[in-house]
């Protein structure tokens, strides 16, 4: 009987978006030799589509990010060796929570939300924010993105056609899930020896300026420790399906390919 000796990525998946997402980074990877995972947030093991049919559910209202840090711990705890974890916006931030508790033998964090005490007061992000947080807002029902939204935090700068291609894969929201980010919830010790970490930034980013991501690898100062940054400029918060995302994607495999995994 043969067994599956490839390294095994986990990608993980940011807030308002299908983890659909990553079907092109996983053929990617795949070809590469590497085995690749991706699985979805709680409540929402269904397609784009059938999860907009339910807003606002109540389900995916109630997801907490302790919850889904949780969620994304068992599965890394599961399998037989650390996997390479590679995570966007949210997911970039439970990706530095789940290296902090040495559950990586590396891990990539893209255009990540930043761990508890790292803010900006620039426009673009209080904008961007703003609806998700939804303040005044009941809790019990998510949050669904409108287009125009969608256009300005995830796909500025694109032609109207990508516009409108990668706002098939947004779906409703937690709001409690995105308060979280602001809390105890989201508290990283940058002083811990950690396995090697990148921070990837993007420069035309309105949700999460890349300032942010700098500030958050500048944060980090355990000198034993890998920790690495790397700007792209250009690049929005949709990276993971903007044209070009192959060479972010090249990028990383270069990278953790020199890292000890």
């Amino acid at each position: 009987m043969q067994t599956d000796n490839r390294k095994t990525i986990l990608f993980i998946t940011g807030a308002f978006v299908s983890n659909e997402c990553w079907n092109e980074w996983r053929d990617f990877y795949d070809t590469k030799g590497y085995k690749t995972i991706a699985p979805p947030w709680p409540f929402k093991d269904a397609s784009p589509e059938v999860l907009r049919k339910r807003h606002p559910d109540p389900q995916v209202a109630s997801i907490r990010l302790t919850q889904l840090i949780e969620h994304y711990e068992k599965i890394a705890q599961s399998m037989p060796e650390k996997p390479i974890i590679i995570g966007h916006s949210i997911g970039g931030l439970i990706a530095q929570i789940l290296t902090q508790k040495g559950l990586a033998s590396s891990a990539i964090a893209i255009h990540s939300v930043p761990p508890q005490g790292i803010m900006t007061f620039k426009f673009s992000f209080l904008k961007a924010g703003w609806g998700p947080l939804g303040f005044f807002t009941s809790t019990k029902k998510t949050f669904l993105m409108s287009f125009s939204q969608w256009q300005y935090a995830f796909t500025n700068g694109l032609p109207i056609e990508w516009q409108e291609k990668g706002y098939q894969l947004a779906i409703p929201e937690s709001k409690l899930v995105v308060r979280d980010t602001i809390t105890s919830a989201a508290k990283v010790d940058f002083n811990a020896p950690h396995s090697p970490l990148l921070l990837i930034a993007g420069g035309s980013d309105h949700t999460i300026p890349y300032q942010l991501n700098h500030d958050n690898y500048k944060k980090y100062s355990d000198k034993n420790s890998v920790t690495d940054y790397k700007l792209f400029p250009g690049r929005n918060h949709f990276v993971l399906g903007q044209p070009g995302w192959q060479e972010v994607a090249a990028y990383i495999l270069e990278w953790f390919q020199k890292q000890k995994n």
